[in-house]
């Protein structure tokens, strides 16, 4: 592709991919721009985990056009590789390294050369060492930098990931349902974190719970039956009728 077709950082149109015959996405359009955060809600079976699947090249799209950048196909790459342009996904249970310090789940995060041989013979820089403390700062974990992973409460191996996926310095976040069985602080407290990193970073947050929605307090796009049913903000999309009967209501 030789020009932009847009500025927005994530710009998905007209996609639809069905399994069995059932259109689990069905002719759904969105656009994320750069450094934005955005919620979306709907209701179990709406395609909210599969357009992150198809984001992520997980699945692959029937038809319709998924671009990155405005330039890049995503549909045209594997998950390794749209990771490495710079989308991390994160879900709703942390796959953090339990037997590892906070510390060392940041440093094997970090975006550089996995193979067996460079990470045996690797020496973090100072450079990186800082990035790995402006993370700890932002995750508030550096009181825990030298505690194994598995001594971390649910919220903070949550934040504990978002920092690894932070490490790996992506430009556009994936975050399924973050606040799930956390307590109500650490919902609190994850509603600020994921706002200190919108801006510098876009965020998609898939999420249930309405009350960490309204504490984000951003744009909310509304799927149902694979397609976008209202956006707006949440009191906007709280009192469409549509979104009553097919979610809020139930």
């Amino acid at each position: 592709m030789t020009e932009k077709l847009t500025d927005a950082l994530l710009y998905l149109d007209g996609v639809s991919v069905a399994f069995d015959g059932f259109k689990a996405i069905n002719d759904l359009s969105l656009t994320v721009e750069h450094g934005e955060m955005r919620a979306i809600i709907g209701p179990n079976g709406a395609g909210k985990t599969t357009m992150m699947d198809i984001i992520t090249g997980k699945t692959r799209p029937d038809k319709g056009t998924v671009l990155f950048e405005g330039e890049i196909d995503l549909t045209r790459h594997d998950e390794s590789a749209i990771a490495l342009l710079g989308i991390g996904r994160k879900f709703q249970k942390p796959t953090v390294f339990e037997s590892h310090t906070v510390q060392d789940n940041l440093e094997l995060a970090l975006k550089r050369d996995h193979g067996i041989i460079a990470t045996l013979f690797h020496d973090t820089s100072k450079e990186q060492k800082d990035r790995i403390d402006e993370i700890l700062d932002e995750i508030r974990l550096t009181e825990r930098r030298s505690h194994l992973a598995a001594d971390l409460s649910h919220g903070q191996k949550q934040w504990l990931e978002i920092g690894m996926l932070l490490a790996q310095d992506p430009k556009l976040l994936l975050v399924d349902e973050p606040v799930a069985g956390m307590t109500d602080a650490e919902t609190v407290e994850t509603a600020k974190l994921l706002r200190r990193i919108a801006g510098e970073k876009a965020v998609i947050v898939v999420e249930h719970d309405m009350t960490f929605i309204r504490d984000l307090d951003v744009k909310v796009t509304v799927l149902a039956e694979g397609s976008v049913l209202a956006e707006g903000s949440l009191d906007h999309v709280s009192a469409d009728e549509r979104v009553i009967e097919s979610y809020l209501g139930r």
